[in-house]
């Protein structure tokens, strides 16, 4: 058995190659996380994404105040009202970034062979040979030999703005390093990284506290990215804070690998966070670049067999300054869907780049076309396989509802879910159809106030491959009994058929609670 049969379906695999692509309701079952920034924060250009297939958006706090940040989000839901699209909201923490502070912004021209001197001292004005630093620590941290990366957008290793020096000796509390390349540095954010360092600073740190305490609870954020998540002890910590802001208890955390420290304790920081970003750009400086491929390999196949969303960065860097991605970043997105990626994350490509339209558009073509020859009987196997005996009674439910509708080639799954827990396990054993998740809205009190939860499981859901959201009225009388109610099943069909999900005579498999048990059923519709 050869390794082609590994990745792709056989009979599509020769015919799907000369067909054009068909558009549907939806671009991709692999969703799209933009960032939005400078260049993608008007109403229309947020709509457009919208409509291109963005289903989440990251504001990213390692640049731009809280009212910056609230003007592209009021911009955000003035477009998801007008689209009718839903959009969860994710915010990026900074954490212990290590920065260059250059208070003047003035370029910083650097020579191979030159030496330069890190300092922590920050009152030190920027320069050629004296650059100063966030982190007093450094000379601590660091030997003789190792390697520095510095540069304007450091990830995405573009060699006229990241430098790479050599650390030559250390002077009290200043590392002095040999230039290896010619690099200038024009910005007033520039970050450093050392690989392989630890770093004595805490992951949410008292900045970040602060914009959670002030714009993550004013706007009830959807997803809280951890930024260089280290142990699973960061996720916890940042969960017990989460739940003492009120409604954030129910924020999912993300946790942001980005080094070498993180990836060594995967394992725990799996179990206790919602889901997990691999941030490329750090983690290929952190790791020498023929291993790149490998962790991704091997770690988006354990947050596929956890069934917690896999997430990957930094696709299309090119598509920056260009209208097409390179022919090897098409093909890093395709591999990215065929390892099993849930969502893909634009960063630069949205932010500040000159496409952010057709960076959403083009990246949900290729998602799509790889998700046409992804190999469900394979990764089904496989996931059944890694489950431990005896199986959970929601988990074997799941399966055999995404093994039914499979075998029956339904054109959707509908779940009925109020926590998003059934959906996801659907989605873990990736069905080759849409699965139509319907949050059914719990009430509940605080002895002060009643209120609705559901809005926040379902634009969670939108970051999860292949679910598709929608919530089902509160007052629907269906509330007042289980989720066997003839109408939320018409409402959820109704749906289907209008963004051309469901046709005349197509079979539905529905995965529903009827009193304490659950039930898997197909459905054959009439005209």
């Amino acid at each position: 058995m050869g390794a082609n049969h590994l990745l792709l379906e056989e009979p599509i695999r020769m015919a799907s190659i000369l067909e054009p692509s068909k558009p549907s309701f939806f671009p991709a079952m692999t969703k799209i996380i933009g960032t939005l920034g400078p260049k993608s924060r008007s109403v229309e250009v947020i709509s457009s994404c919208l409509e291109a297939g963005m289903s989440a958006a990251r504001f990213d706090f390692s640049w731009g105040d809280v009212d910056y940040h609230q003007e592209t989000l009021e911009n955000l839901k003035l477009a998801v009202k007008n689209t009718k699209k839903l959009c969860s909201i994710m915010l990026d923490t900074e954490g212990p970034e290590l920065q260059i502070v250059n208070k003047t912004e003035c370029p910083i021209s650097l020579e191979p062979e030159s030496l330069v001197i890190l300092t922590p001292n920050q009152n030190n004005e920027a320069s050629s040979n004296l650059l100063p630093t966030n982190f007093p620590g450094l000379s601590k941290t660091v030997k003789p030999g190792d390697t520095i990366f510095i540069g304007q957008y450091l990830s995405t290793g573009s060699e006229t703005t990241t430098v790479t020096l050599e650390v030559n000796e250390l002077k009290n509390d200043d590392v002095v390093c040999v230039v290896k390349n010619s690099a200038t540095l024009s910005s007033s954010l520039l970050t450093m990284h050392v690989p392989q360092i630890h770093i004595d600073l805490p992951t949410l740190t008292d900045a970040d506290k602060e914009i959670i305490s002030k714009w993550g609870v004013r706007n009830n954020i959807d997803f809280l990215s951890l930024s260089f998540t280290r142990h699973a002890e960061d996720v916890r910590q940042a969960r017990a804070f989460l739940s003492k802001l009120g409604d954030l208890h129910q924020t999912q955390i993300l946790a942001k690998i980005e080094n070498f420290e993180g990836l060594k304790n995967f394992d725990e920081i799996l179990q206790e966070a919602d889901g997990v970003i691999f941030a490329r750009g750090n983690l290929g400086l952190d790791l020498p670049p023929e291993k790149v491929f490998l962790f991704q390999k091997a770690y988006l196949n354990k947050c596929n067999m956890a069934g917690k969303p896999g997430i990957v960065t930094r696709v299309v860097d090119s598509m920056t300054n260009n209208l097409r991605p390179t022919r090897a970043e098409a093909t890093d997105v395709a591999n990215a869907v065929l390892d099993g990626s849930d969502a893909i994350l634009l960063g630069a490509e949205t932010l500040r780049g000159s496409y952010p339209v057709e960076s959403v558009s083009i990246v949900g073509k290729i998602c799509a076309e790889a998700e046409k020859v992804f190999n469900h009987d394979l990764y089904f196997k496989k996931a059944i396989k890694s489950v431990a005996e005896p199986m959970s009674h929601l988990e074997s439910i799941a399966s055999s509802a995404v093994r039914a509708a499979i075998k029956v080639k339904a054109s959707v799954i509908i779940v009925f879910t109020s926590s998003g827990r059934a959906a996801r396990l659907i989605s873990k054993y990736r069905p080759t159809m849409p699965v139509l998740s319907v949050v059914i809205p719990r009430l509940k009190t605080n002895q002060v106030r009643w209120s609705f939860t559901g809005a926040f499981q379902a634009r969670q859901s939108l970051v999860v491959r292949g679910l598709f959201p929608m919530l089902a009225d509160p007052r629907h009388p269906a509330q007042s009994s289980s989720t066997t109610d003839e109408s939320v099943l018409k409402v959820a069909f109704d749906h289907g058929k209008a963004v051309g999900l469901i046709k005349p005579h197509d079979r539905v498999v529905v995965c529903q609670k009827v009193g304490d048990s659950s039930i898997v059923k197909i459905i054959e519709l009439e005209d």
